[in-house]
């Protein structure tokens, strides 16, 4: 929308614009936008909370007051949490830890795959109920992101050897949105699990091994020298309203 709205100016309309990744904004100065610190795919803020939705419209829509740009304003609150009462998961995987000798990451990798396998298998019965699923958006075969995260946390370089560095950063944000995807899924199909968003994100993000693998993953790619991979670690991997789970 940001390089949308310079071609529209052009043309006399005047545009404002939500932002949700303020970095983006930065480099597209878009004739006025406003930054809203919100997760990703909630730009107005919470559902079912019409008051504060109408004060984020109301704030971006005033910037089209401003005869020339770029303007971009922050929006001053954060959005509280859900305001669904949420219930807590009870979860069919044992999180145990198994010491057997193996290195921190080899330990973690291990529990992962353990996780996953039984997690895919109330997922399969998620798609047959349901007939669909949200997954599938980084065109790889589960097994397929295992070895790919494995690969990439590991520094096997021949495993990643069929990626561009860029193509690369992008799988490996979209193979997180499978991951979460496959949990959410697999999770909400259980009889008397809870189905709220900030309940499935809260569980995924504190309570399983794949979180921290992809917690892995962000560090990783932040070691790297390309915007793409920095990008990717900074702000794509993990939602901001969730990293604090994650400091050191």
């Amino acid at each position: 929308m940001g390089g949308l709205s310079h071609y529209l100016e052009d043309e006399g309309i005047a545009t404002t614009q939500i932002s949700l990744i303020k970095e983006h904004s930065e480099k597209m100065k878009p004739p006025r936008a406003l930054w809203v610190p919100f997760p990703l795919g909630r730009p107005l803020g919470n559902p079912n909370d019409p008051e504060f939705q109408r004060d984020v419209l109301t704030q971006a829509l005033n910037l089209l007051n401003e005869p020339a740009g770029p303007v971009l304003a922050d929006y001053p609150e954060e959005a509280d949490g859900d305001q669904t009462e949420p219930t807590i998961p009870a979860c069919p995987v044992d999180f145990c830890p198994r010491d057997n000798g193996l290195s921190s990451i080899e330990l973690l990798l291990q529990q992962f795959g353990s996780e996953f396998n039984a997690m895919h298998t109330w997922f399969t019965i998620a798609c047959e109920q349901k007939g669909r699923t949200t997954s599938g958006v980084s065109d790889l075969s589960f097994d397929e992101i295992l070895r790919l995260y494995s690969d990439f946390i590991t520094g096997n370089q021949k495993g990643l050897a069929t990626f561009e560095q860029q193509g690369l950063a992008d799988t490996l944000r979209l193979a997180a949105e499978d991951l979460k995807s496959c949990y959410f899924e697999a999770l909400a199909s259980q009889p008397g699990q809870p189905t709220d968003a900030a309940t499935l994100a809260n569980w995924f993000w504190s309570a399983t091994y794949a979180a921290a693998v992809i917690n892995e993953v962000r560090k990783k790619c932040l070691e790297h020298d390309t915007k793409e991979m920095n990008l990717a670690g900074t702000l794509l991997l993990i939602p901001r309203n969730q990293m604090h789970r994650f400091k050191e």
